[in-house]
Order: structure tokens, then sequence, then C-alpha cells
């Protein structure tokens, strides 16, 4: 079924709320992340749901059809490219379907999937972020007259980016190595880049580098670690 209720009226997207009318499905694992989409999604008048896996996804399209559907494209159990993919070639196809990452070559994958565009993060503001979905949207479905572009600023709750931070610490304590390792260094790189933590970003980036080139990777891993920790518990003011 579709995302809204059949026996509601539809709502008509005005210059200040220009998403009024939709429901965004958010793919992502960051916490983070999905809450500065949250509050976008609230300053645009568009009602957000999340998943944070390709399995959480795929349940919730098993029932509800959303007009929008942003994927993130490393998640905890595959790449966001296969879910694009299923959509992309779903009947009837979603209204708008991007990929999203912190990870710029990523965008190829993301087209040839299918994605109607790629998002990168850390996302530009509320005005890119509207714009992103609106170019893609048919005209009747966008508010008429001229828009001003927001330059409002979105500032998520610091508590999310703890949380990221205690999710991948649990799995670094775990000893994760190959696959796993990677998948922690992607996440760290894109969330610290999203909250301009700049040294965390440098860190989770060197991990990916010494693991592309198939070096020893233990002493960046462990400064890695030790990061991760000072940022759980507060040490470092982000």
């Amino acid at each position: 079924m579709d995302d809204l209720d059949q026996f509601a009226p539809i709502q008509t997207p005005t210059a200040r709320r220009p998403l009024l009318g939709l429901t965004i499905l958010v793919v992502e694992d960051s916490r983070y992340a999905c809450e500065t989409m949250r509050l976008m999604c609230l300053r645009s008048g568009a009602r957000i749901r999340r998943a944070d896996c390709l399995r959480s996804a795929r349940r919730h399209l098993q029932v509800y059809r959303p007009s929008v559907v942003i994927v993130d494209m490393g998640l905890p159990d595959g790449s966001g490219a296969e879910l694009i993919a299923e959509l992309a070639q779903a009947t009837p196809r979603v209204g708008v379907l991007l990929g999203l990452s912190g990870d710029p070559e990523t965008e190829v994958a993301a087209m040839a999937a299918g994605a109607d565009g790629f998002v990168p993060k850390p996302i530009g503001g509320l005005a890119m972020f509207q714009q992103a979905i609106l170019s893609r949207l048919p005209r009747d479905r966008q508010p008429g007259g001229p828009r001003a572009l927001s330059d409002e600023p979105i500032s998520p709750d610091p508590m999310a980016y703890r949380d990221d931070m205690n999710h991948v610490a649990n799995l670094l304590e775990d000893g994760c190595d190959g696959p796993a390792l990677d998948y922690v260094a992607q996440f760290i790189s894109g969330v610290a880049r999203a909250a301009d933590d700049s040294q965390l970003a440098e860190a989770a980036g060197r991990v990916a580098r010494r693991r592309a080139e198939g070096r020893v990777t233990g002493d960046a891993v462990q400064d890695l670690v030790r990061m991760v920790q000072d940022r759980t518990t507060r040490r470092v003011a982000i």
C-alpha cells in the first residue's frame, strides 16, 4: 500500500514546505546522518521513515510504498546498490530513488544500479537536500511560484553522534577484521565528516587506505579504537 492514508486529502507543497505530502524512506545505518535528514524533512514538510539495513528496508517495502527512497551505499548487511537495483526495476517504481554516501566514488555504482541521482555526505544544506528531490519530481508535485533557497542551519543532536560512536566501539571491541573492518572504517569516515570531526575521519581513512593496499593495519586500527573510545566517553567535544 502507499505510505499515505488513501482517504486523507492530498497535501499541496508550498514555497516554505516544498516536500509537503511526501513520505521519504531513508535507508541509513548512522543515527547522526539520519537525524540530520529527519530535521531536513521536518523543515521541508515531508514525513520520514527509517531503515538501518537492507533487511529492514525490504521488510518495510513489503507493506508500504514511500514517495522517495534515499539509500546509503554502505550498509551493515550489504551494498545499497543492491536495493537501488531492486527498486529501479520494481513495478510500480518509487517516484524518486537516490543514492547516498560519504564516498564520492560510489556515485558510479548508484547510478549504474538505477538511481535517479546521488547525494554526497555530508549533505550540503537544506536547500541542496530539497533540490535533490524536487528536481526529480513531476511538475504537479512541485510547489508553484518562486521559492527562496533556505540556508537555515541544521544541527543534529550531538547524542546521535555519540550513539554512532558507541555502535562502532562495540564492533571494534569484538575484533572485527576483513570486510567487517572495511565497513567500520567506511561508517566512521562518513559519520566523522558529517560531524566535521576531521581527526577521526582521517584516522578512519588511514585504515581504509592500508586495507586497500594490503598492508598491516594493527597500529592504525589501535589509533582508531582509541579515538572512538575518546568520543564515547565525551573527552572530545564535537
